[in-house]
């Protein structure tokens, strides 16, 4: 089997991530006047699937680490269809709800173990284009999204929006039977032959000695699988302050306030039409697929930092435009398009840095005996937050006004910056074990 064939396959987890976090923006249009939904019900029929998410990522480490990556994100496939389904089909709100909480879990599995399942099989010298390939397929998924939901908005066809998040789960969980299991879970637990048997499968003709000798060494070093209470020890300290502190900082700098509200922002900017507005989203939608298609191309190359701090900035730059075209809106009409070309370029610098380089660093920088457990605690701290900026994006506009919520979300990023230029390192062309050799030191 191909190796890019092994990648789309695994990569799918990402698709069904973005299709099931943006569909529920167009479907609740509609789902808020066929079960006749108050605002709180509203609220929590958007996000139950991020507490779901939480839920998801709190057990996918422990068990990846027990039970291998693959089989975990098989299973997950089969959450995604269950949730899909039993959504679309519910006769009332209830039952809804139970369906976007399994969906949740299965986005809160896939978000943390799909980046993994990439990191573990890719070679170093194209880790960074392959692992952010599953933040392509997010925001492809998400785009996906939004053009399904425009396509079923005339008749108000919610169940077939949430219906369609069945098939990528149908095609991930027959995927995942073909495929292996990574070598390093498979050398971690003590199956070294079968890695190195992986290792020839994914390399071809390549030398694979090097790399074997790499795992060798590393699980000398490590030994068996860890208590919870390892996560507290100096050498996993400042990688755990890394991955957690990235994962907040993704959150609070306001993407998924674009994510979940953008027609509800355009419509404040002057798009009346639903349609319209959702629209508008699409287009946002296709700016964050080709921007991180320009991040794939350049993070092996340029290097994560170097992204990131540049994403960071321009992010800062688009919220501080956003937040003076809302305070000028007013008095002239130039709101709609400052709101639109803001909102685009602000998502670009976030695909171009920290949408993908969040995922890609996390898979990178933990030890390997403790690294499901690790980017496991860092996805729940981004899907918690995800969910506290989700919950309270109205609630500071009608407190600070729109202008004063975009300046709170560009202050926020400014310390992103910092946070980056103080701590995060530069992981390009280097081997997982070469990474943590160098932030054990460093810790």
């Amino acid at each position: 089997m191909s190796f890019y064939l092994i990648v789309g396959i695994a990569a799918l987890g990402g698709l069904l991530f973005g299709y099931d976090t943006g569909v529920i923006s167009g479907a609740l249009l509609f789902i808020r006047t066929d079960f006749a939904l108050s605002a709180g019900m509203q609220g929590l029929v958007a996000g139950i699937a991020l507490a779901g998410a939480a839920v998801g990522a709190a057990f996918a480490g422990g068990l990846s680490d027990r039970f291998g990556r693959r089989w975990v994100i098989f299973f997950t496939g089969l959450i995604f269809i269950a949730g899909s389904l039993v959504a679309a089909l519910a006769p009332e709100v209830m039952t809804l709800l139970a369906g976007r909480l399994l969906v949740g879990v299965g986005i809160g599995v896939a978000s943390m173990l799909t980046p993994l399942y990439l990191a573990e099989t890719a070679p170093a010298r194209s880790r960074g284009a392959l692992v952010s390939l599953n933040q392509l397929a997010i925001t492809v998924g998400i785009l996906v999204s939004y053009l399904i939901g425009y396509l079923f908005a005339r008749h108000g066809e919610w169940r077939w929006m949430l219906a369609l998040g069945a098939v990528p789960g149908v095609i991930l969980s027959a995927g995942m039977l073909t495929l292996p299991e990574t070598p390093r879970w498979l050398a971690g637990h003590g199956r070294m032959e079968e890695a190195g048997g992986v290792l020839r499968r994914l390399r071809g003709l390549g030398d694979i000695e090097a790399e074997l000798s790499e795992l060798r060494t590393d699980l000398l070093r490590e030994g068996s699988l860890p208590s919870w209470r390892e996560l507290l020890s100096p050498n996993v300290r400042l990688p755990l302050i890394i991955g957690v502190g990235l994962a907040i900082f993704q959150q609070i700098t306001g993407i998924n306030t674009v994510i979940y509200f953008a027609p509800t922002i355009f419509q404040a900017a002057g798009l009346s039409s639903a349609s319209a507005a959702i629209l508008a989203t699409a287009g946002v939608g296709v700016v964050n697929v080709v921007m991180t298609l320009v991040s794939i191309r350049l993070i092996d190359s340029v290097g994560r930092r170097t992204l990131l701090l540049i994403g960071l900035l321009g992010m800062a730059a688009c919220l501080l435009l956003l937040g003076l075209g809302f305070a000028i809106g007013g008095a002239s009409g130039a709101l709609g398009w400052i709101t639109a070309l803001s909102l685009a370029a602000y998502v670009g610098f976030f695909a171009i840095g920290l949408g993908p380089v969040f995922w890609l660093l996390i898979s990178e920088i933990f030890p390997l005996y403790v690294r499901g457990r690790a980017m496991g605690i860092a996805t729940i701290a981004n899907w918690g937050f995800n969910l506290i900026v989700t919950v309270t994006f109205l609630e500071l506009i009608n407190i600070f006004g729109r202008p004063g919520t975009f300046l709170i979300y560009a202050i926020l990023t400014v310390a992103a910056f910092i946070f980056t230029r103080a701590l995060v390192p530069e992981t390009k062309g280097r081997s997982l074990e070469q990474i943590e050799a160098d932030l054990h030191a460093r810790g």
